[in-house]
Parts: C-alpha cells; sequence; structure tokens
C-alpha cells in the first residue's frame, strides 16, 4: 500500500492535528510506503510573513519525529 498525506504549517499545531493526521501517519507507516509532506505553499494563503512559514515548517518536522515517525521507514 502507498500512503500520501501532508500537513499545512499555517500554525502551532493543535490536538486535532495530532489525532486527525500525526497519530494515524504513525500508525499507518508500517502498513506500506509512507510519503509525508508540509504544504508550505498552500500555508502561504493563510500566512505570508516567510519567517513565520519556515519556522513553522520546521515546529511540524519536528512534531512529526516527537510523534514517532521513523524516518527509516517513512519519507517526510
Amino acid at each position: 500500500m502507498r500512503i500520501l498525506s501532508g500537513i499545512q504549517p499555517s500554525g502551532v499545531l493543535h490536538i486535532g492535528n495530532y489525532f486527525g493526521m500525526m497519530k494515524p501517519a504513525v500508525a499507518l507507516q508500517a502498513e506500506g510506503e509512507a510519503l509525508y509532506f508540509i504544504a508550505d505553499y498552500h500555508a502561504l494563503t493563510s500566512l505570508r510573513d516567510p519567517e513565520a512559514l519556515r519556522e513553522n515548517s520546521r515546529r511540524v518536522a519536528l512534531d512529526f519525529l516527537a510523534c514517532g515517525l521513523d524516518p527509516n521507514r517513512a519519507t517526510l
């Protein structure tokens, strides 16, 4: 199975992001080829500050790892 999903770095992640995206993403990484992305260009529609966008993108990547995403089993 191939899995592809993304998340916008439009702000600080919240519990809805965890239960709606992060937790399922971590669980599905063992099911097949897991590809996850940070949709930073898509976030430009709501966040115009490039420094904030860069920082939010970095935080999302760190949150993925903190939630259990394994870079050896999934591609971020």
